[in-house]
């Protein structure tokens, strides 16, 4: 039994310095989104030139609704083309893309067999549209699901020229949907790390966490590096990773949005998160080690060192968690009577602290300053429910995306089904802005 009791106590022991480590470290840098001015570059005039890229799946519900978005941005038409790539679809999606004013650029699998998913899309669209670095300066993705504020190319441009032409440019990440606790838990957490995370590292001079749709990527850059080549589950942390340990630069845009429909049901949050998981990890994994020999040999800044590091195995904060939490319990459950002011209690007491200040103080705070929303109580069932399903959700699918990181062959989809015609009219607008 001492035996045992001296396991727990080492797990937790561990779990807690972990923990600890990674949200003092996001504590820290969450300090640095505190300040209100949101915008650090001077407006230009429209000259960058945009090809904008829709990878979309069997999406005939939603694509017309990106398209009609496109085709209304408030930036000079002949700046920018937008195609949706109609990738293996088996329904409508190519005509009602064509039918809503979009170019359609039509994949097909090589063999039955033969792997699927956005990056390959991406890939083979590249290819078909030959000498794309010389006609567009950027380029921008967006999932067939989203919808955007009319003034982001504006945003991005002046961004671009104003910061002396990054590589990459990410875009606020909203969200089109909120109700229910798995929508919440997305919106809560997307809340939060928009300001105390992506804008703060802006900030800080470091680069920020390329999302998955709504950025933008140089387009020298790209056909520098052979075209679209990151090939994993999460081909969006994989491009993150190879550009900042090649010391390219990846800013944050917290004026320009773009609206994501999330996840309502907890299996569709689970498949869509261990989709992730595996991205991951594997991306994780298999760059570790270059990180590392990058660091010794003096290639890449201690700041960008330990930044691209902790978020590297950030998904293990969930695991850490609930390993803590069960092994907490199973302590005390062992050992009766043990005080509450106990150093196993405390170190768990600490985590809660910590975690209430990250999911709850944060995320209010930031809700007010981006949305205008002010702080409800009527939320707080659902934050406190958000937290719970991300802790277990979280755990999951990061466990089972552990175990099958090798497998980066098999797409998942999320399925996409809010129209805007649909959405509930609390949910933020693509704006019109004003012409610079």
């Amino acid at each position: 039994m001492e035996f045992l009791r001296g396991l727990l106590q080492v797990i937790i022991g561990w779990c807690t310095f972990c923990l600890v480590v990674m949200m003092g470290y996001q504590l820290v840098v969450g300090l640095f989104g505190f300040r209100k001015k949101d915008k650090d570059y001077k407006d230009h005039d429209p000259a960058s030139r945009f090809l904008i890229l829709v990878p979309a799946h069997n999406e005939e519900r939603v694509i017309g609704d990106i398209v009609r978005n496109l085709r209304e941005l408030d930036y000079p038409r002949e700046l920018y083309d937008y195609y949706v790539i109609a990738d293996n679809c088996t329904d409508g999606t190519a005509a009602a893309a064509r039918a809503a004013g979009a170019k359609v650029i039509e994949t097909r699998k090589e063999s039955p067999d033969a792997p699927t998913g956005k990056p390959i899309a991406l890939r083979k669209a590249l290819e078909i549209l030959e000498g794309y670095q010389n006609r567009y300066d950027l380029m921008m993705i967006f999932d067939a699901d989203n919808l955007m504020d009319s003034n982001i190319l504006r945003e991005v441009n002046s961004q671009y020229l104003d910061k002396e032409k990054p590589d990459l440019i990410q875009c606020y990440l909203g969200a089109k949907n909120k109700k229910g606790t798995v929508a919440w838990s997305y919106y809560s957490g997307y809340t939060v790390t928009n300001r105390f995370f992506d804008l703060a590292k802006t900030r800080l001079g470091i680069n920020c966490v390329i999302g998955g749709t709504g950025f933008a990527i140089s387009t020298a850059y790209l056909y520098e590096r052979g075209g679209w080549t990151s090939m994993s589950l999460t081909e969006d942390f994989e491009i993150q990773v190879e550009a900042t340990m090649e010391g390219r630069r990846i800013l944050w845009n917290h004026k320009a949005r773009v609206y994501d429909e999330k996840p309502t049901s907890l299996k569709a949050s689970i498949r869509q998160k261990t989709r992730w998981g595996q991205g991951h990890w594997y991306v994780a994994l298999t760059n570790t080690g270059k990180l590392f020999r990058l660091a010794a040999q003096g290639k890449i800044g201690a700041g960008e060192f330990i930044s691209l590091l902790t978020y590297m195995y950030s998904m293990s904060a969930f695991l850490l968690a609930a390993v803590q939490t069960v092994a907490t319990v199973a302590l005390w459950a062992i050992t009766p009577g043990t005080s509450l002011f106990s150093p196993t209690f405390t170190s768990l007491a600490v985590g809660l602290l910590l975690f209430g200040y990250s999911y709850l103080f944060l995320f209010y705070l930031a809700d007010w300053m981006d949305n205008r929303i002010a702080p409800k109580w009527n939320t707080l069932p659902a934050m406190i429910g958000s937290v719970f399903v991300n802790t277990v959700v979280g755990a999951y699918s990061q466990l089972v995306g552990l175990f099958r990181y090798r497998d980066q062959q098999h797409w998942v989809k999320t399925e996409h089904a809010i129209r805007a015609d649909s959405m509930p009219a609390e949910k933020p607008r693509p704006v019109k802005a004003k012409a610079a």
